[in-house]
């Protein structure tokens, strides 16, 4: 089993899913879907890695409260080890509400802390024994970045939803290795893409949606896959988490950029079939029928 560590991420949310987004006018609103779970991109890609048999630990902020309890609960699967730090702010909350299409308005409700008193040095034994480190965009993981650095270990990110200027994430971007993101709030990604291929970045790649993925490797190449049109939209919470950890499965086993973004296109499939932020009936062995099915010829 190759060994991970994840830091950051981890919300107990609330979502409810409308036909279509409601309109900016004082309205009573009767019918909703309405669910709570555990929720954000350190506990998609935690759940979804350890489902795909990675020995996986995942560090997050939770708070002494209900919340938190839910959250661990939630976390307690096999090849998972989560830890924890208290935040004092309590557990981070969302309200995500999302649409018949798989878009979302997120509210961060209560969010974490940004600088909560840790001691980063305590994670040094587990990154290096780890063959992957994913360090989440949460303020609080900027500081184990160096801690990554003096130790030599590879960084992968994920930058979501960015704009390609917000200097929040520019720690994030400088520290990685490879790199994902989507282009929702990125309609012209190919330059920046390209632009950290030049600056050394083993890997870039971009998801679109219901638009696939694109990537951009440091030969120059750019990749593009589309959709699986037969996974059918319930609730996209996690896609882009599944994508991401559907690649790394790919890319632990050596396989090339292509065969890795239809790994994750897969999952991410899988994922958006569920209500829950990873599919529930995740395997290896379902992953590899479905590669069968719609990639094997």
């Amino acid at each position: 089993m190759k060994n991970i560590f994840i830091i950051g991420g981890a919300s107990y949310n609330s979502v409810i899913t409308l036909n279509e987004f409601p309109k900016a006018i004082p309205q009573t609103i009767h019918n909703c879907h309405f669910n709570e779970t555990i929720g954000n991109t350190g506990a998609g890609k935690a759940l979804t890695l350890s489902k795909l048999e990675f020995n996986t630990t995942f560090h997050s902020l939770i708070g002494n409260d209900t919340f938190g309890e839910k959250v661990q609960s939630l976390l307690q699967e096999p090849n998972l080890n989560f830890i924890s730090d208290i935040d004092p702010k309590g557990t981070e909350r969302h309200l995500n509400i999302m649409n018949s299409r798989g878009e979302r308005i997120s509210i961060f409700m209560n969010p974490s802390s940004d600088t909560p008193t840790i001691n980063y040095s305590k994670f040094e034994k587990k990154l290096v024994k780890s063959d992957y480190v994913i360090v989440n965009i949460a303020n609080y993981c900027r500081h184990i970045l160096s801690v990554c650095e003096k130790l030599n270990k590879e960084v992968w990110t994920d930058l979501h939803d960015y704009d390609g200027k917000n200097v929040y994430h520019q720690d994030f971007i400088n520290a990685a290795a490879y790199i994902f993101l989507s282009s929702d709030n990125l309609p012209d990604y190919k330059p920046f893409m390209k632009a950290q291929i030049d600056n050394g970045k083993e890997l870039v790649v971009c998801t679109h949606g219901k638009d696939g993925a694109t990537a951009y490797t440091k030969e120059g190449v750019w990749i593009e896959v589309p959709i699986i049109d037969n996974y059918k939209m319930n609730n996209a919470n996690g896609a882009g988490d599944s994508f991401f950890s559907g690649f790394l499965y790919g890319f632990s086993k050596g396989y090339g950029t292509k065969k890795c973004m239809q790994f994750g296109t897969i999952i991410s499939g899988l994922c958006i079939e569920s209500e829950a932020i990873t599919s529930n009936k995740l395997s290896k062995e379902l992953v590899e029928s479905e590669f069968s099915k719609y990639y094997v010829k």
